[in-house]
């Protein structure tokens, strides 16, 4: 149990800053950088993984994991429950956007209801 403790602080801390990076508002052109260097550095490290499958195992085993594919494993579970909060996030502020908007336009040009009968007679 004890030889896992790093591995888990770094899949918790990395689920805290995936956490910290929600709570903030905005998508700012940093945010984007950031998000795409990130990108290029994990593709980076899987071509590595690929090329060089011993180092992983070797760094698996370093941090308390027993294979290399394991580790892997982890760190695609990270990216992908970061990707799903990010996307949530955007969803959610588009989903406000899209209600702003309907709320504009429905002040902009009210409609109201017709008389189903001509001059109002029945």
């Amino acid at each position: 149990m004890f030889d896992q403790i790093i591995i888990k602080v770094l899949l918790i801390g990395a689920f805290v800053i995936f956490g910290l990076i929600l709570l903030r508002p905005g998508g700012s052109a940093r945010n984007q950088a950031i998000r795409t260097i990130t990108l290029l550095l994990l593709l980076v490290a899987a071509v590595f993984a690929v090329l060089f499958p011993g180092i992983i195992n070797d760094l698996a085993l370093s941090v308390g994991v027993g294979r290399g594919t394991d580790l892997l494993l982890y760190a695609f579970i990270v990216v992908f429950v970061g990707n799903a909060l990010t996307a949530v996030r955007h969803r959610r502020a588009q989903d406000a956007q899209i209600t702003q908007l309907a709320r504009q336009i429905a002040l902009r040009s009210p409609e109201h209801p017709q008389d189903p009968t001509p001059d109002g007679e029945l």
